[in-house]
């Protein structure tokens, strides 16, 4: 507990952290995007097309970790709502429809618009090294030939503007035609071939550091990719054509565009046959990582925009927030009133490991709010109060395991312990079973439901380890005192009271000073207590009884 308040302190002063959890849509509201798919004159979208993009902007929602948001379709459009306020990196995950080109580059120049420098030395190395030629020599062989230059693709590109970069019209080019678009940072302009590698050939993306041949780091974030296996292979041929062309700058250059805008140009400064490339150019770690994400979660199957961008309120608000946490208090009142009929002042430490739990739980949620964007939901809050009762289960598993052993009449500091061996396996193997069915629920729920999910998986893990170094030192604490290892009927672990079998050396005296009839019926009790074959075997030993005199401190076994 002190660990934990020293993080989430910590947190507080110095990360931007929080002593209370962040809450879901439900709980605080949020921002919402609609995005309408963008279609063509008589094209229309499918409801298989809508799922697919609704998976893929929901990952990569959740891989900015953000969490408890709410993805889905209404209509012709997906429906994004993002709990709380929506931050840049975020927005743009959201809006990009990530569709990456492998292109071979034709022509460059510096953009006239254009009032930064080229930051990417590799894209921009001599760019107006060769002009477009003005008319085409014949039809085009290759992704790299010059014929795809038309007097319409030379008048398009001599009066392209990077400020148009972000144009409908730009990103939408055709995959069989020439692209005329600048880099990201507006300051290139370039002719582009056809497409000769997709997107959708890319099995993983990765952010690092970039690396040299003789493995030292360049210092540089890159993206590295992988391709499948035709993807490997046209990017070979594409290699190996442009690495034919170093003499022919810009041509040996392929660039990497995506939704338009050519993120890289570098020189193929060899073949690459092993399907494994890395894009480079002016990332930072946060950026290199985004990219990596959408890229690694594929293209939408269709390009939407954004209809509209707002803020919406909490759908349940503060009401329904109080009303869970009044259903929590009455369930632990009910629960504590439960444990002090049941099991007398034991029942404390049942009270004492549900507080200590409690306190762990806060501290572990809010320090995921912090840490890992964790948003508490009100589903999320009903995993909570179900905890209640779970965890309540193993301090009763425990306790009966007690009792068992003080009715075998064992002393209380024994049967604390052999109740502990018993009981152990029998919790764990009950929060193996509860802990297995939240993972699988997480894994395969969505939503809210992913919520009561995490928060039931969370609290399980803890009841374990309250269990182990909690509520088990503390019986052998209390076993060791005066009150309860001398059985008193308020300390629920009075051997009489659980009808204790005589067994060996464990004695159950009558109460001191009592004598005559209460003594005589002490001592019957105890002869009641002993088994059937227990009393036969006594009397064919000609004993008589086991049991100990009343009043006497000695009894004898058979």
């Amino acid at each position: 507990m002190v660990g934990l308040f020293a993080i989430n302190a910590a947190g507080v002063i110095w990360g931007g952290g929080s002593w209370t959890p962040k809450l879901a849509l439900d709980l605080e509201g949020g921002t919402q995007i609609i995005l309408a798919p963008q279609l063509e004159s008589g094209q229309t979208v499918t409801q298989d097309q809508l799922d697919q993009a609704v998976s893929i902007i929901r990952q990569r929602v959740d891989s900015s970790g953000v969490s408890e948001a709410e993805i889905n379709t209404q209509g012709q459009n997906v429906v994004v709502a993002i709990p709380g306020a929506l931050d840049d990196e975020t927005r743009q995950r959201i809006e990009s429809s990530a569709k990456l080109e492998l292109r071979p580059v034709l022509a460059a120049s510096a953009a006239t618009d254009a009032s930064a420098s080229p930051t990417d030395p590799a894209a921009t190395d001599d760019p107006a090294a060769e002009e477009p030629s003005t008319t085409p020599t014949a039809e085009p062989t290759d992704g790299s030939d010059p014929s795809w230059i038309t007097p319409a693709v030379q008048e398009q590109f001599d009066s392209f503007s990077c400020a148009s970069l972000n144009d409908a019209e730009t990103s939408a080019a055709p995959a069989d035609e020439p692209l005329v678009t600048c880099d990201n940072t507006g300051t290139v302009k370039y002719i582009l071939g056809p497409v000769e590698v997709s997107g959708e050939n890319i099995v993983d993306a990765t952010n690092g550091m970039g690396a040299t041949q003789t493995g030292a780091s360049t210092g540089q974030w890159v993206v590295n990719l992988r391709f499948d296996d035709k993807g490997t292979e046209d990017f070979g041929k594409v290699s190996t054509r442009l690495f034919g062309l170093k003499a022919e700058p810009p041509r040996d250059q392929f660039a990497f565009v995506l939704d338009g805008q050519v993120l890289s140009a570098p020189s193929m400064n060899g073949i690459i046959t092993d399907g494994r490339p890395s894009i480079s150019g002016n990332f930072t770690q946060e950026s290199s990582k985004a990219l990596a994400d959408q890229l690694k979660f594929g293209a939408l199957p269709i390009s939407f925009t954004v209809q509209s961008n707002e803020t919406i309120t909490a759908t349940l608000g503060g009401s329904q927030l109080q009303s869970g946490l009044i259903a929590g208090l009455i369930g632990l009142i009910l629960v504590v009133i439960y444990t002090l009929f049941q099991y007398r002042l034991l029942g404390l430490v049942t009270i004492a490991s549900l507080v200590v739990a409690a306190v762990i739980t806060y501290l572990v949620i809010t320090i995921m709010s912090w840490r890992e964007g964790y948003r508490l939901s009100l589903a999320g809050i009903a995993g909570l109060i179900v905890a209640i009762g779970f965890t309540a289960d193993s301090f009763i598993v425990y306790f009966e395991r007690v009792r068992d052993e003080l009715r075998d009449g064992r002393s209380l500091t024994g049967a604390v312990e052999a109740g502990w061996k018993r009981a152990l396996r029998t919790i764990l193997a009950s929060k193996a079973t509860n802990l297995l069915a939240a993972i699988v629920l997480f894994i395969l729920a969505v939503g809210n439901v992913k919520g009561f999910a995490f928060t039931l998986g969370i609290t399980t893990v803890i009841d374990v380890i309250i269990v182990i170094m909690f509520t088990h030192p503390m019986l052998q604490l209390l076993a060791q005192t005066k009150f309860f290892s001398s059985g008193h009927s308020a300390s629920g672990l009075d051997p009489t009271a659980l009808g204790a079998v005589y067994r060996g050396r464990a004695e159950f005296r009558a109460p001191t000073g009592v004598t005559g009839k209460k003594g005589a019926a002490s001592a019957k009790e105890a002869q009641k207590r002993q088994t059937i074959a227990e009393r036969k075997a006594a009397e064919l030993a000609g004993v008589g009884s086991t049991a100990p005199k009343a009043g006497s401190g000695e009894g004898k076994a058979d």
